[in-house]
Parts: structure tokens; C-alpha cells; sequence
């Protein structure tokens, strides 16, 4: 039976989980996504990535295709090559400093992330069905879908690496909050950056309302 001070600490517990998340989301989009083309990339990789979660229950390898193929490529262009890379003024702090602090994937881990998920379905050549993990493909179709499943298990692979990674330098709680900012960003970029294509059309470039 729970005590009055178990049910405290599960509490603090809670606070603090929701603290840390309301933080990560917060830096991440104060200190990378002043480009109005990287919130509006964002919003359609947002916008993909929900439709892929509802595909994930029914066809696995159709959403991680459209997930990697569409949200992931659409959201880290915006990244690398729209997103400001000089000093920011507004929050005081320097490119570097951003990328070393970042408590996910900053450019660099990026780069080696898509460089394998580019390399896997090489691993096709070396087997066609996955190690026995899938039929024989007997048409391109069925070779997407292995390809479509290839790319599930990268982005699982990728997910759960940082997220131990984050458990042994810095805490479990830093890890399992980063896990779960990760997979309810579609929901919170989608309503972040819902606005950004029309101010886009309307003429504006970059976002000065996301310093403190």
C-alpha cells in the first residue's frame, strides 16, 4: 500500500518529467526553427508523420516509407539547409554552442543517421529476404516493402541508441522524456507550425517570436 510520501515523490516524479519535456520542446524550437521554410517543412514532415502513424497499425512498411521517404527528408532539408547556422542574437549563443549542447540528434548525429538509413537496403544485396525475416521478393513492390521494413528498424534503432545513450550520460529521466518528445513532436510541431506556410506566402522569412 502506497504511503502519503510515495504518492508525493510519484508527483514530483510527474512534475519533473513534464518540466524537462516543456524545456527540451522549448529549446529545440527557440534555438532551431527561426526559418519560416523550416517550420513550414516541418509542418508538412508533422503533417506526413501522423498519417504514418495511423498506416503503422494496419500496413508497417507503407509508413515508414512515407515516414522516412517524405517526413524525415522534408523535415531534416529544413534543417541543414534553410535553418540560420550565424550567432543568435536573440537567444545569445553561437552555432556550436547550440550543436553541442543539443540533447538529440544535432547536425552531426543527423548526418550519420541519414547516411545509414540512405545505406541500408543495401543490406538486400547480402539477402533478399532479410536474413529469412521476410518472403522472397518477387516483384519491386516487395522489395520496397523490404525497404519499408529495413527503415522501421533504423528509425527504432536510432530512437532507442539515443535514448540509452542519454541514460549513461546524463539520467534516465533526460532519456525517457527526449523518447517522448521525439515521438509526440508530429503533434506538437503540427500545432507549432500550422501558421508558418501562409506567413511563408505573405512574405516573411524568419520567426522573431521564439527567444524568451
Amino acid at each position: 500500500m502506497k504511503t502519503l510520501k510515495m504518492y508525493a515523490d510519484d508527483e514530483a516524479d510527474r512534475q519533473g518529467f513534464k518540466a524537462q519535456l516543456a524545456e527540451q520542446r522549448w529549446d529545440d524550437h527557440r534555438y532551431y526553427h527561426h526559418s519560416l521554410i523550416n517550420q513550414s517543412l516541418h509542418f508538412v514532415s508533422a503533417t506526413t508523420f501522423l498519417a504514418a502513424y495511423v498506416l503503422l497499425f494496419t500496413d508497417p512498411a507503407l509508413a515508414s516509407l512515407l515516414a522516412w521517404g517524405v517526413a524525415m527528408t522534408s523535415r531534416q532539408a529544413g534543417h541543414f539547409f534553410f535553418e540560420p547556422k550565424g550567432y543568435d542574437h536573440v537567444n545569445h549563443a553561437t552555432h556550436d554552442h547550440k550543436e553541442e549542447i543539443k540533447v538529440g540528434y544535432n547536425l552531426f548525429r543527423k548526418v550519420v543517421l541519414m547516411t545509414l538509413w540512405a545505406l541500408s537496403p543495401l543490406i538486400l544485396f547480402v539477402s533478399s529476404t532479410l536474413f529469412g525475416l521476410t518472403p522472397e521478393p518477387q516483384s519491386y513492390r516487395d522489395v520496397l516493402r523490404s525497404v519499408g521494413y529495413l527503415w522501421l528498424a533504423v528509425g527504432a534503432g536510432g530512437l532507442l541508441f539515443r535514448t540509452i545513450h542519454l541514460f549513461f550520460i546524463r539520467d534516465v529521466m533526460s532519456g525517457l522524456v527526449w523518447a517522448t518528445k521525439i515521438v509526440t513532436d508530429p503533434f506538437n510541431d503540427f500545432r507549432l507550425y500550422r501558421r508558418a506556410p501562409l506567413r511563408l506566402l505573405q512574405g516573411e522569412r524568419l520567426d522573431h517570436g521564439y527567444g524568451r
